[in-house]
């Protein structure tokens, strides 16, 4: 008869095999997706094609170990390395408001954080994760990484001229993060299939305070 404590430790043994597996489903998924973008948009560079291949292991074995020990209120698919929960009807940018967008940043903007940015494009909407990396307090407006200058009410000022295409930094709150981090996308008809996210945008997500957001 098995022992109690034998009967353990094959349950552990087990149980570390399943978070093998996942772990290395996880990476094959992130590269299989980082090597496929990085064809169809790789840096004329070659020296910072080089850098990003040479990061790349790093990366996406640190995208995987937070995924697989996220504390976040939605699901981890291992197979495609995303995360996933149920889509709204409607674009949840609909319920922006720009004097709760004004009074959260004035309260809680800081260097680092991860926050939300609405994309109307060519009629298809979604929201991507970004990062603030310039702050101005006295005129009430933040950069983040990518999109560029908004105030904290949530208007672009950094606003291409595009008819077609729309930014606008929304509230860190659980629709928005939950939609940035799950690529949900919407069109005139409702909703859409959902956008894959960068590796820096899931790198991104894994660091979102879920309690506050803060």
């Amino acid at each position: 008869m098995m022992s109690d404590t034998n009967s353990q430790r094959q349950v552990d043994i087990f149980a570390n095999d399943q978070r093998q597996r996942y772990f290395a489903e996880l990476c094959n998924a992130l590269y299989e997706r980082e090597l496929q973008a990085l064809s169809q948009h790789a840096p004329n560079n070659l020296s910072l094609l080089q850098r990003r291949l040479a990061g790349l292991p790093y990366h996406i074995k640190n995208a995987a170990e937070h995924l697989l020990n996220h504390n976040a209120p939605i699901e981890v698919d291992v197979h495609n390395g995303s995360w996933q929960a149920k889509q709204a009807a409607k674009c949840v940018s609909s319920k922006h408001d720009q004097d709760k967008n004004h009074a959260w940043y004035h309260s809680h903007v800081r260097m680092g954080l991860p926050v939300p940015i609405y994309i109307s494009e060519l009629g298809v909407q979604t929201v991507e994760l970004d990062s603030i990396d310039r702050i101005d307090a006295e005129s009430h407006k933040l950069h983040v990484n990518k999109h560029g200058w908004f105030d904290y009410s949530g208007q672009a000022l950094s606003q291409s001229k595009s008819l077609h295409y729309e930014t606008r930094l929304l509230l860190p709150n659980k629709a928005n993060m939950v939609a940035a981090c799950c690529g949900h996308s919407w069109n005139h008809r409702g909703k859409s299939l959902p956008r894959a996210l960068s590796l820096r945008e899931l790198l991104l997500s894994t660091t979102i305070n879920w309690k506050n957001f803060k």
